[in-house]
């Protein structure tokens, strides 16, 4: 569903008083009323216009419309947080019910039962849980392999005795388990929005955004790693020194190894059970022919090996 910019709509700023929407709704509500208005779709205007006053003009909606953030444009794929999609359960009429988006039932539900000032209607005050909050966070691998403390900084939206939305900061120390993985989700219990009337917190989901490391791509819990090679040692074997998310462990390079040949280092990725592992990408470094000693080794080797690399095209 298409995201709604609601005070782009009435055209007032996002920190405008109760009093500037209520005047900027009434002048749209009064232009575009189908019963009087020529305005090319002045009926879909009008229920647009009164779906964003309906959020607007009440300080406890709005708030809960705010926690999603600043960064939205209308018209942008949106998706309710995870948690949303009738967290608030407001509820309304039939009647009332009818002229609302999708988007707008995504964030306040519909509870069709009872009507305005019936019970359990429009105008009864009900314990309603806080809106469930996604924020992006990014770490370093080795965050990940280690875990980590944070200190998280948000945002929060707060409605004022006069109806006016301000913010406020709140800082969170975050524990960032050993483990987590791209894209993964950290639940925090009753750390998201506010509850209204005594109702409980909604939650706060990190997820896990890891930082692109010098080294190491992460798949999963496996880690990849391009580890280059001289060409004696692909040639004659060795063992080399190979670094790791846990420190440098030795390898075994079998002999007649190629650029290509993938080497698994069990159990060396992210922990986990079962844990990770580091797979490496053998890939073989050529010597520079810079010096005339140098330029001899690569002429004897010419001449002893005749080796030629493309002996299987056929050239």
């Amino acid at each position: 569903m298409e995201y709604k910019d609601y005070y782009q709509t009435l055209g007032v700023a996002r920190d405008a008083s109760q009093d500037e929407i209520k005047r900027a709704y009434r002048k749209l509500a009064r232009k575009f009323h189908p019963d009087v208005s020529k305005e090319p779709n002045a009926e879909a205007r009008f229920k647009a216009v009164n779906e964003a006053n309906e959020v607007l003009h009440d300080p406890e909606k709005r708030a809960a419309y705010d926690a999603l953030g600043k960064n939205w444009r209308a018209g942008q794929d949106f998706r309710p947080p995870p948690g949303g999609g009738g967290a608030h359960d407001f509820r309304f009429s039939p009647d009332e019910a009818a002229d609302f988006s999708d988007f707008f039932s995504s964030l306040f539900g519909r509870d069709f039962r009872g009507g305005p000032g019936g019970p359990g209607g429009v105008g009864a005050a009900r314990k309603r849980r806080g809106q469930d909050q996604t924020v992006r966070i990014q770490i370093e691998l080795e965050d990940a392999f280690q875990g980590a403390t944070r200190q998280l900084k948000l945002e929060v939206p707060e409605a004022g005795a006069d109806g006016r939305v301000t913010t406020h900061a709140r800082t969170l120390s975050v524990r960032i388990p050993a483990g987590v993985t791209q894209g993964q989700q950290i639940r925090l219990s009753g750390q998201g929005g506010p509850g209204t009337h005594g109702g409980p917190a909604g939650d706060l989901y990190l997820e896990v955004e890891i930082k692109p490391h010098r080294h190491f791509t992460p798949d999963g819990k496996d880690i990849a790693l391009r580890l280059p090679i001289a060409p004696w040692e692909a040639a004659l074997g060795a063992t080399v020194p190979v670094p790791t998310l846990g420190g440098p462990v030795n390898l075994k390079i079998a002999p007649g190894s190629q650029t290509g040949q993938r080497l698994r280092l069990k159990g060396r990725g992210l922990p986990g059970d079962p844990p990770g592992d580091e797979m490496v990408l053998l890939e073989i470094v050529v010597p520079p022919a810079n010096t005339a000693e140098a330029k001899r080794v690569y002429e004897h080797m010419a001449e002893q090996l005749r080796f030629n690399p493309r002996a299987e095209l056929g050239v």
